[in-house]
């Protein structure tokens, strides 16, 4: 699963610590989620979705058979 947080952050013009805080995550979850290596919960993916008033898959890119980060 690959994602467009750090693009969508930017636009909004958000650091990752702006960012964390309003989703009630940690800076580090949000660096991670970043680099592809943290895939959120479902919760939390529909949570930065909403933040950025888009849906999911605007966000999210599921990729099959690929090494998804856990």
């Amino acid at each position: 699963m690959t994602n467009k947080v750090y693009e969508y952050r930017v636009l909004n013009k958000l650091t990752q610590e702006e960012l964390a805080k309003v989703l009630g995550v940690s800076r580090q979850t949000i660096l991670v989620m970043e680099k592809n290596k943290y895939v959120p919960s479902l919760l939390l993916a529909f949570r930065i979705a909403k933040h950025f008033n888009v849906s999911i898959e605007d966000i999210f890119t599921y990729h099959e058979g690929g090494n998804d980060a856990q």
